[in-house]
């Protein structure tokens, strides 16, 4: 189908058959992305003394009991309630359907992004995608941990994406922030708007921005402007797995 929309009083024309799926898939046979080393998502065959969800060992049809931590276990898209004591579930916070979005490419230097890398200005700023170099397949089954620290912002450019009003930035990376940080982290608390070293609103109203992570952008796309669509599960919590999808526009 070929539709039209008006971003920023231009008219942009995409097709809602040419998208590319962000999404990393969550094969639970086969190897998986995993931050901090944590359990492997597993699906297993429900039992019980009445039923079996396993057609091969007699069930009249396959259902699994389903394990897996969203924010380790692959893409996912998280909201403040990640960082604070208050329950601020994500389902609640993406209303709409479609965002303007500005897909970049940065090259990490000794694995930090700076502030000046973070190339942001006269872009779609609702939404924006951070593709990191090198880039490559194992990036869909990268294991990170001690032994491999994925990238991550450095707060100056963390505090550049919070002032320009980002609503959803979304990353290749496992975290925004450095891996074993003794927790602090710290551009969590700058995008959200979260006082530093504090698990509390304090009264304030909860930020409506939103972080998915574990993201794989192929090659093969360009940097620049997209339509944007965060499909998520629709899980009462502070995070859940998503299928980010981008649709290439064409200006009228």
């Amino acid at each position: 189908m070929y539709c039209s929309i008006e971003i920023d009083n231009r008219l942009y024309h995409y097709d809602t058959d040419n998208f590319y799926d962000l999404s990393i898939p969550l094969d639970f046979e086969g190897p998986q992305a995993n931050y901090f080393d944590v359990e492997k998502a597993s699906a297993t065959p429900f039992k019980s003394d009445a039923v079996i969800g396993d057609t091969e060992q007699g069930g009249g049809c396959n259902f699994d009991v389903v394990s897996f931590i969203p924010h380790c276990n692959g893409t996912h898209t998280e909201c403040v309630g990640h960082i604070v004591h208050e329950d601020i579930l994500v389902n609640q916070l993406i209303k709409d359907s479609s965002f303007p979005a500005t897909l970049i490419t940065v090259r990490p230097e000794n694995n930090v992004i700076h502030a000046d890398q973070v190339n942001i200005e006269n872009v779609f700023n609702t939404a924006i995608i951070v593709r990191t170099l090198p880039n490559a397949d194992e990036k869909l089954s990268a294991t990170y941990d001690a032994e491999n620290l994925p990238p991550y912002f450095s707060n100056e450019a963390m505090h550049k994406i919070a002032a320009v009003g980002i609503q959803h930035l979304l990353v290749d990376m496992p975290s925004i922030d450095l891996a074993f940080d003794e927790g602090k982290l710290v551009n969590h608390h700058i995008f959200w708007n979260v006082e530093q070293g504090s698990h509390d609103l304090n009264g304030s109203p909860p930020s409506s921005k939103t972080i998915t992570e574990m993201i794989y952008v192929p090659n093969d796309i360009s940097d620049g402007r997209y339509l944007l669509q965060i499909q998520i599960t629709n899980f009462m919590s502070d995070a859940a797995p998503s299928r980010p999808i981008i649709f290439p526009l064409e200006l009228s």
